[in-house]
């Protein structure tokens, strides 16, 4: 019988050990996007491009690319999905817009939301993973400013997205289901446009880029310091689980304990991409000078 237990045991202990090592995260680099293991190893080059986000099954990267303006103002950019296992890209079509910038997978891997700008405002797009049936989701009562960084709610059905002054949940025809304001759950911070939410395993908790509000004086750095905020979505209170004199943004969740960001330190002119516990202690480097980090599921 107890052969038969330390069997199991060893069992379980080895699915799990190669589970952790089929993990991928993916990141960019000076406008190239890497896949590496999720301990920072093994990184491959699969791409040109921006805002890169693996897929959950790891197969694939959704990105946009970062392409040249065209005789006329702004960027030229469009989303594309990369193969990992071949390298294949492939720019989604029929999206109506040559400004498009942020994809983000849903749990399942079926679909991909992002930021449009279409007439002349920032506008929220869905897409399937195969660049049929794009769609707008509208809520004339959002601003455009809502539509930097979405994130989709873990049972796929709504998405999670910030203005300057709030956090909306909205369900994927655009209606408002929750709403909070930033001025109630910040304590002396606030968010800007490009601030990245990422939801927690069990879909319960928000982590959130913020600009802190006090002053704090560092060389090489002009701005105000990011931190990370954890927001129980039950309640009204953020709390922040970066340090106090650390500089740290971009968090995507990697397990219950643990999440994904990227580190300035002191007297450092570029940040990178660390694993740290939830209680924001033990950062432990894995990819020097990159950003905007991503993990498949276990």
């Amino acid at each position: 019988m107890k052969q038969i237990i330390v069997a199991i045991l060893v069992c379980v202990a080895f699915s799990a050990f190669a589970n952790a090592a089929q993990r991928k995260i993916a990141y960019d680099r000076a406008g190239k996007i890497f896949v590496a293991d999720v301990d920072g190893t093994h990184s491959k080059k699969i791409a040109e491009g921006d805002w890169p986000e693996i897929s959950p099954d790891g197969t694939r990267v959704a990105f946009n690319t970062d392409g040249d303006a065209k005789n006329r103002p702004g960027p030229e950019r469009h989303i594309a999905t990369a193969d990992i296992a071949s390298g294949k890209v492939t720019v989604l079509p029929n999206i109506p817009s040559d400004n498009c910038f942020g994809p983000v997978w849903s749990p399942d891997g079926k679909q991909l939301a992002f930021s449009i700008m279409a007439d002349k405002a920032w506008q929220l797009g869905l897409v399937n993973a195969d660049g049929s049936g794009f769609r707008f989701v509208k809520n004339a009562e959002l601003r455009s400013e809502a539509f930097g960084a979405p994130e989709w709610a873990r049972d796929g059905k709504s998405i999670f997205c910030h203005d300057l002054d709030n956090i909306y949940q909205i369900d994927l025809d655009g209606n408002v289901l929750k709403k909070w304001e930033l001025s109630k759950i910040l304590t002396d911070a606030s968010m800007n446009g490009g601030d990245r939410l990422s939801i927690s395993p069990d879909g319960n908790t928000l982590l959130m880029d913020v600009d802190c509000g006090s002053e704090h004086e560092r060389k090489n750095w002009d701005g105000p310091q990011p931190a990370i905020e954890k927001l129980d979505l039950s309640a009204d209170k953020a709390v922040r689980i970066s340090g106090k004199d650390d500089f740290v943004w971009e968090p995507f969740w990697l397990s219950s304990n643990e999440f994904l960001c990227i580190i300035q330190k002191e007297n450092e002119n570029q940040a990178s991409i660390y694993r740290i516990s939830l209680d924001g202690k033990n950062p432990k480097l894995l990819v020097k000078h990159a950003r905007t980090p991503s993990a498949s599921v276990p």
